[in-house]
């Protein structure tokens, strides 16, 4: 294993890629090889990436009613759970924690909603918060309002949008296990008709759902098909009331294979790790970086709390890692 990781890490430096079965056979790394994966990734990283930390923040614009069926989602109203439920939030509520996440030291702010997407007046409101958040800060303001096209793209790039965020969520293949309310190939084009629009992509998707490593590669291989700028990884955290609510499908060990995983098949992308870290990684989340990323978000998620922000301040510190600052 210690000579297979060397030469596909070579490889990767070299500017050539992993197969899929290459990627597999990665991901069958134990015992002391597991480390010899993470120094492959991290090596990977410095070289493509550098070692700076890109930190964002998110706002939970607009809670629950969710009519897709997502199985791991406290939002969606197939469920029963104690998620908030409200409309859209105010545009100062939208700039007050855009604020909020330029002072915490935050690049990015998504502005993220539930549902299948976002019209009319909704959508109005967005636009002009938008247009606040560019001129009134530093920070660079993404969104995530689910499914769009070209033309609603295009007017979110014009207020001032500078990243849609949309998830695949898992491997075609696994989706139907997941959703049934909307086609995987949805998904996929509302990222290419983001692309189109000339704005840049977060996509990603939840691992520990269910999914095979070959799944979760599959995913991968689709992001660098779909030439995604970044990719945030989550983790299942799962919530009362949901049809994930007993699963627990992923160790703290597969989840850093999985991000140095990504990292060989994805060289040049930021890696961001978002939601389920504290869960699922506890003591190991400033291994992370070590296993290939190079992002992580701070502050509260959508419908569960975050680390302390200053707990993970002084973990990027020790580490002796620097923060991307806001720059427009």
């Amino acid at each position: 294993m210690e000579k297979l990781i060397k030469g596909i890490v070579d490889k990767v430096l070299a500017g050539g890629a992993p197969t899929p079965e290459e990627a597999l056979r990665l991901s069958e790394a134990e015992g002391s090889a597991v480390f010899d994966l993470f120094r492959g990734a991290s090596k990977i990283k410095e070289q493509f990436v550098g070692n700076e930390v890109h930190l964002c923040s998110i706002i939970n614009a607009k809670s629950g009613r969710c009519s897709e069926d997502c199985a791991f989602c406290a939002q969606s109203a197939h469920h029963k759970t104690d998620a908030p439920v409200y409309g859209l939030v105010e545009e100062e509520r939208m700039l007050e924690s855009a604020r909020a996440a330029e002072e915490s030291g935050s690049a990015c702010f998504g502005i993220i909603t539930s549902g299948t997407t976002v019209r009319g007046k909704e959508l109005d409101s967005i636009l002009a918060a938008l247009r606040k958040i560019r001129k009134e800060t530093s920070i660079l303001p993404s969104c995530s309002l689910g499914i769009i096209d070209e033309e609603t793209a295009l007017k979110l790039k014009e207020a001032g949008m500078d990243t849609y965020h949309h998830n695949l969520e898992t491997a075609e293949s696994f989706f139907p296990n997941i959703c049934t309310t909307h086609p995987y190939e949805d998904d996929v084009n509302t990222v290419r008709a983001v692309k189109k629009a000339g704005v840049k992509v977060c996509s990603g998707g939840i691992f520990g759902l269910g999914e095979s490593p070959a799944q979760r590669i599959e995913m991968a291989f689709k992001l660098k098909e779909l030439d995604v700028d970044s990719v945030p990884i989550n983790f299942l955290n799962p919530i009362e009331g949901t049809k994930l609510e007993g699963a627990s499908h992923i160790t703290a060990q597969e989840c850093l294979k999985t991000i140095a995983l990504y990292r060989f098949i994805l060289p040049g992308k930021r890696i961001t790790v978002c939601g389920g870290r504290e869960k699922n990684l506890r003591d190991l989340q400033s291994w992370i970086f070590f296993a290939g990323a190079n992002g992580t978000m701070i502050g509260n998620y959508l419908t569960t709390l975050g680390r302390n922000i200053n707990v993970d301040l002084k973990m990027f510190s020790d580490l002796g890692l620097t923060t991307v600052m806001c720059a427009h």
